[in-house]
């Protein structure tokens, strides 16, 4: 004990937990009252429950945030466990609310009343990289609890925190079971892309073969988290790791379409790692790559690797998936068949295929009410509709959009597509990129490896004028995928990041790098005459001009200025003054008129 006998504190150790509200702050702008009145539901009804029960005790609580205390790592574990189901299963009586829950293990010193240290400092950072009704813990709390049966911890780093100057590595605990079929009823499809990730060979000593189980580990880990395949666990693929089956045979005895094999050599300091996804039905690899990194930082290394194949793994599983659907009547299409099918229409980019895309995904969600991600395309796509000038009705369009990316939201809160596309559709069609954004991290949380989240979030930074962070976010995807069929989209973004820094030279380049990728993709044309009218290249810009009319009879520089969500009203004023200079119509002229 230290201090005095009238204030007497004990120095002990202590398994710490903090939780709070994801996106209380927006919620209470939305709802003051409803969610003032859901948090003190939630706690009297799950959180004082629970926690009594787990012998546990709330040390403290601030506005929409407790911290509490259990007497092992395992009971705390648990319970955060425990509530995050619980939560899930009684969403709708707590006003659609998540929590975030955070666990540590640290010395406290202990007054009687509450406990203090840096380890309470660290408990209270750490919650913010826990995905909303997730679980995030220290290594200290990974190392005591990692050998318990149905965990596993995927590493989240070990970011900069506020006031601690000392790294704390983080991790996101995970439940093996896997609960996803319960909202995604195309889970039994017999066209379901299915993968394994065979467990890398290695060449060379011990460290090197720990390298390879961690990548084959974390690979497996990072995939999971695709709505959009089906990747085998773990322990099946174990058996693979030494024998002389081919992979055909693999593939019939785990039932999957799709193989993921790896290799790994020293090469005096570099390691090189070569990775192939094989196809099997068809017997051709339909992706190879090479990644050479040094040994003595191996961890960095293993991130990138994994980064990297994670996100290129499920477009080019989907373009396969595509290919082989050959050409099988559409009236004997499912819905995943309809969703493939629509994904080649889109980005072609131009109003036909933006029409037959939205055909497609109309009968994907038709066919089946509850298959989550192809509303959340089907707003995607109107997205594209409307921006593209292909809508025969725009307002119509829209209240569809906004439906369509709500519902896939409530069929599947924890997509991190459904949440990007979500964000999207409320950012540029509802005119709230504060609120998309918040969104887009929420997304990120759930899978840092998603392209198109880091992209739409570089967006709307860019829309609220935060254009530093916004180049910043789209560098991940150049580093996750540089060759997504996508990339004339993240250009333009790129483009409209610089146009809003009012770097028009930059903005010009970066938009015709789009523009030789997609020439008729209409909001890079839009934002390319504008930049090319401020930076005084008339002819040219009354060129592109030409090719926007053509594209989209009824544009006004007025009437899209009213809706684009920019909110630097320097960067709008701009905007509007570009095109208009561009030789742009300022308003609709009839035919006729």
């Amino acid at each position: 004990m230290v201090g005095s006998k009238d204030n007497e504190l004990t120095l002990r150790i202590a398994v710490i937990a903090f939780a709070d509200v994801a996106n209380y702050s927006r919620r209470i702008r939305e709802d003051l009252e409803g969610t003032v009145q859901a948090w003190t539901t939630l706690r009297q009804q799950i959180i004082y429950p629970t926690v009594e029960t787990a012998s546990g005790r709330v040390i403290n609580e601030a506005g929409d945030a407790a911290l509490i205390e259990f007497p092992s790592v395992r009971t705390a574990i648990n319970w955060a466990l425990d509530v995050q189901r619980s939560m899930r299963g009684k969403r709708k009586s707590h006003a659609g609310m998540r929590l975030r829950i955070s666990i540590n293990v640290d010395d406290v010193l202990d007054d009687g009343e509450t406990i203090q240290s840096d380890g309470v400092v660290v408990t209270s950072r750490i919650h913010q990289l826990a995905a909303p009704g997730s679980v995030v813990v220290t290594q200290s709390v990974r190392d005591i609890i990692r050998t318990q049966p149905g965990l596993t911890f995927r590493g989240l780093g070990a970011p900069q925190l506020k006031n601690i100057d000392f790294p704390i590595r983080v991790y996101a605990v995970e439940e093996q079971a896997d609960e996803r079929g319960l909202v995604r009823p195309h889970a039994n499809w017999s066209t379901r892309p299915t993968l394994a990730v065979l467990p890398f060979e290695v060449s060379g000593d011990e460290d090197q073969r720990y390298f390879g189980e961690g990548i084959t580990e974390d690979i497996i880990t990072g995939v999971s988290r695709s709505r959009a395949m089906f990747v085998v666990a773990r322990n099946s693929t174990l058996q693979f790791s030494e024998g002389d089956k081919n992979s055909k045979e693999i593939a019939s005895a785990l039932g999957v379409k799709y193989l993921l094999n790896g290799s790994i050599r020293r090469q005096g300091a570099v390691l090189r790692i070569n990775t192939e996804l094989v196809d099997v039905d068809r017997d051709r690899a339909i992706w190879r790559e090479r990644f050479d990194g040094v040994s003595e930082d191996i961890f960095s290394f293993q991130d990138q690797i994994v980064s990297s194949i994670v996100a290129t793994l499920e477009p080019k599983v989907l373009n396969a998936e595509t290919s082989n659907l050959g050409t099988r009547a559409t009236e004997n299409l499912d819905a995943y068949d309809c969703v493939l099918r629509a994904l080649s229409e889109l980005y072609l980019a131009n109003g036909e295929s933006y029409l037959r895309a939205r055909d497609y995904l109309t009968k994907a969600v038709q066919l089946d009410p509850g298959y989550a991600q192809a509303h959340a395309y089907l707003a995607w796509c109107l997205n594209f509709v409307m921006a593209e000038g292909a809508s025969k009705n725009i307002a119509d369009d829209r209240n569809l959009a906004i439906q369509c990316a709500r519902q896939a939201l409530n069929l599947d809160p924890e997509d991190a597509l459904n949440l990007a596309v979500r964000a999207h559709i409320l950012g540029l069609h509802e005119q709230s990129p504060k609120d998309a954004v918040e969104l887009l991290d929420e997304a990120l949380q759930l899978n840092e490896n998603l392209p198109v989240a880091w992209g739409l979030s570089a967006t709307n930074l860019a829309y609220l004028g935060s254009y530093e962070e916004a180049r910043d976010r789209l560098l991940n995807v150049w580093r996750l995928t540089p060759y997504d069929p996508l990339n004339f989209f993240y250009q333009t973004a790129a483009g409209l990041i610089e146009f809003v820094a009012g770097d028009y030279e930059q903005a010009i380049t970066q938009l015709k790098r789009a523009n030789r990728r997609k020439p008729n993709f209409v909001a890079g044309l839009r934002l390319l005459a504008a930049s090319l009218g401020n930076n005084g290249n008339l002819v040219e810009a009354r060129e592109v001009a030409q090719k926007l009319m053509e594209q989209d009879p009824g544009f006004s520089v007025r009437d899209f200025v009213a809706w684009y969500p920019i909110q630097a009203p320097a960067a709008l004023e701009q905007l509007e003054q570009g095109l208009i200079a561009a030789g742009l119509p300022p308003v609709h002229v009839r035919e006729g008129c």
